[in-house]
């Protein structure tokens, strides 16, 4: 009689189980997941793919999907860089850094200005401005802890730059083309004027490999920036003592760059890895759709999302302008 009980247990924990995996909901999402990792889906389709789910179906694994699309995002760019030269890494580093440099100190000035104009809580827009002045998402983790930002600020900086990211991956390539950019123009503009660093690839790896190349480049070595700015952060808020989180996976990007630079044995297995990380990307775009809900897209409130909206089409002409001007 025991036995039999654990045996009906044990059968109706594994039917539960069955009909959990099979979820309507579970089954789309993981369709989806299934395809972006096919060749037949670009960066820009996964992240409507996962904004469609988002709307109508729903993330059914949306407590994960912060820590997933922050790993996979590090991995992938860490698997980039095995189809990149340091040589030719460093020039587009060397082109970047006086915008960057301009870029950073400019955003956080004008950030300070409409923080001032608009009244929005100080955290909230000091992170919005953190998130458009360097790498967006990573900008915002790395900076929230330090000045102590409650989860509500966090989720407000985040929905404004992944909102303006998703508009961004589609309007950026067309005006490239429109303005008949060259791939080192439009690998720096991207690199420049949008946040998160796996938009800015997408936008990017849909340009041309050269314009991927200048845009991870500059990308990566901006959001280096990260570091200064998390120590110095505590000082506005009063609230020394935060710990400091380095990105240690730009440090793996370079080591991948030097080792199909000087490692000839490598670039039997580059196409590979160039491909899985470029798939990677992919995923990453589409968790990131799948995570702007309309829960997330309600609390971002009028007056942040314009502060993020006036920063981000500054940016974005200012670094246009100086593109074609000076490039």
């Amino acid at each position: 009689m025991e036995n039999q009980r654990k045996q009906i247990q044990v059968k109706g924990k594994s039917a539960r189980f069955f009909d959990r995996r099979i979820s309507t909901r579970e089954l789309i999402f993981i369709l989806a997941v299934i395809l972006c990792l096919s060749p037949f889906i670009s960066a820009p389709v996964a992240l409507f793919l996962g904004l469609i789910i988002a709307q109508f179906v729903g993330h059914p694994y949306l407590h994960l999907n912060h820590k997933a699309t922050h790993i996979l995002l590090q991995v992938s760019v860490v698997g980039l860089g095995f189809g990149m030269q340091v040589d030719r890494a460093l020039e587009a580093g060397r082109s970047g850094i006086a915008f960057t440099v301009v870029s950073i100190v400019g955003t956080r000035v004008l950030g300070y200005l409409l923080n001032k104009f608009l009244k929005i809580e100080q955290k909230t827009a000091f992170l919005i401005s953190a998130g458009t002045a360097i790498c967006g998402g990573s900008a915002i983790a790395a900076v929230g802890p330090v000045i102590k930002a409650e989860e509500k600020q966090l989720s407000v900086a985040l929905g404004t730059v992944f909102i303006l990211n998703a508009v961004a991956l589609f309007v950026f390539p067309a005006v490239g083309h429109a303005l008949n950019l060259t791939q080192q123009q439009f690998g720096l503009w991207s690199a420049i004027a949008i946040h998160d660093t796996s938009s800015v690839v997408g936008a990017a790896s849909k340009y041309g490999t050269e314009a991927l190349e200048v845009a991870t480049t500059v990308k990566l070595a901006r959001a280096l920036w990260i570091i200064p700015l998390a120590f110095i952060a505590p000082y506005f808020f009063k609230t020394k003592g935060s710990k400091v989180k380095i990105p240690w996976f730009i440090g793996l990007f370079v080591g991948a760059m030097l080792l199909n630079t000087y490692v000839p044995a490598i670039h039997a297995f580059q196409p590979y890895l160039t491909g899985i990380a470029q798939a990677g990307l992919t995923l990453t775009l589409f968790l990131i759709g799948c995570g702007l809900n309309r829960s997330l897209l309600t609390q971002v409130g009028i007056k942040p999302f314009v502060q993020g909206i006036i920063l981000w089409v500054v940016i974005s002409v200012s670094a246009l302008w100086a593109v074609i001007a000076l490039l």
